[in-house]
């Protein structure tokens, strides 16, 4: 009998994916390895490579649609066993009564199927689909749409099974004439729905998750951060090949905070605590439309000019959405930084299972008695840090932010 493929899981929080292209047609063969599909997840775009040979039968999902993990997209041939899939259900009513299959040899012999439209395929494909559900476009057609001001809901698709395309978009826009003609009847005006992409509902789910499960407590310090911005200004007087950025060393003095105080490159899991020999720090990076979190692995043991290198390459992956899966996984704790945008303080979202974040603002001018009864300004920035209190409690956050500054305030230390 045929064999289904179901939509594979292609990160540990992805839960559905949009399938940007098919780099097969039915009928094909594939080997091994060789590419099959394009998909868009919750963190990156993915090329799926086959795990085992076959030929594709049937496409269930076409491009532009979207398939929650472990939803059918494609049938298989009998000799194909291409991971993930599963034994497709009998064809029809009159089928599933007859008695299982005698043997694989017999069911290479059947004829194959017709290619029609199966009721997961049309479920898959149908571009008016019942409130509330996504409908099915192109990504073209999302952009149109937003652009227009056009909810996808008022859109019914011409392409392959009820797709919508671009020019249904354009067709519909005109017929209902400008956005500011179609305002809604109640006191809030015109309404613009916007389909959240798979990467941003998958934030939204995360993000309520740790809220309503993490019991969350945040501790703030102010650290001196005079002495690196010194040391950055004469790096560059002397033409010093790596340009460090103030984030490059949070993100070093973290890692080696973290080999101080283990309890905060831990998780809670299945009511127990886990700790990690590995440090890896993640950095939040802001996409087009999302926030990801590229990962610096064993930042520990790396110098400040290989974690400069390597949080401007993440970060650059990242905004062009080039990153690979490895790059966005195992993170250990979290650094996120919106000084650059004149952000004095703020709490970040503890994200799970990490058991705490760190939040840095942006540098400030302040005054300080300078000891001989002067005054002198110094350059201070605020830290926060946010964490679970199953894992950790107040005063080993104090203690952590305690080292943390003394850390960054020694930066000559972190340069080694």
């Amino acid at each position: 009998m045929p064999a289904e493929m179901t939509m594979p899981k292609l990160s540990d929080s992805m839960a559905d994916a949009i399938i940007l292209k098919w780099l097969k047609s039915p009928g094909e063969a594939f080997q091994r390895g060789e590419a099959l599909l394009e998909v868009e997840t919750d963190k990156a775009t993915v090329v799926y490579e086959a795990e085992t040979d076959g030929t594709l039968q049937a496409i269930l999902v076409p491009e532009g649609g979207s398939a929650s993990v472990g939803q059918p997209i494609a049938t298989l041939d009998a000799a194909s066993s291409t991971a993930p899939a599963r034994e497709a259900p009998a064809a029809s009513a009159e089928a599933s009564m007859e008695a299982p299959a005698a043997s694989a040899e017999a069911s290479m012999e059947a004829p194959a199927p017709v290619l029609t439209e199966s009721p997961a395929q049309a479920a898959a494909t149908n571009g008016s689909s019942a409130s509330g559900a996504r409908p099915n476009a192109t990504p073209v057609a999302r952009r149109t749409a937003l652009e227009l001001g056009l909810s996808l809901h008022e859109v019914s698709g011409s392409g392959p099974g009820g797709r919508i395309t671009a020019d249904d978009v354009r067709e519909t826009a005109a017929a209902l004439g400008p956005a500011s003609a179609r305002a809604a009847a109640h006191g809030r005006g015109e309404v613009t729905v916007v389909e959240p992409t798979p990467t941003q509902t998958t934030i939204a789910r995360r993000m309520a998750r740790s809220a309503a499960t993490i019991p969350v407590f945040t501790v703030s310090v102010d650290a001196d951060v005079s002495q690196i911005l010194a040391h950055r200004k004469t790096a560059r007087a002397d033409g010093a090949e790596a340009s460090f950025s103030l984030n490059d060393f949070v993100v070093r003095a973290t890692a080696l905070a973290l080999g101080e105080f283990p309890r905060f490159n831990a998780s809670w899991v299945d009511e127990r605590i886990e700790l990690y020999s590995r440090i890896n720090v993640g950095i939040a990076v802001a996409a087009d439309d999302a926030l990801l979190v590229p990962v610096v692995a064993d930042a520990d043991r790396c110098t400040l000019n290989e974690i400069a290198a390597e949080t401007r390459r993440l970060a650059h992956a990242a905004r062009h959405r080039t990153l690979r899966l490895e790059e966005l996984q195992d993170a250990t704790f979290t650094v996120s930084n919106l000084g650059m945008f004149g952000v004095r303080a703020f709490t970040a979202i503890v994200d799970p299972p990490q058991a705490a974040i760190l939040a840095v603002g942006s540098v400030r001018r302040e005054p300080a008695e300078d000891g001989a009864g002067g005054v002198a300004f110094h350059d201070v920035m605020t830290l926060t840090l946010s964490c679970d209190h199953r894992v950790v409690y107040g005063v080993d956050g104090a203690r952590f932010l305690s080292r943390l500054r003394e850390l960054l305030e020694q930066p000559l230390a972190l340069a080694l």
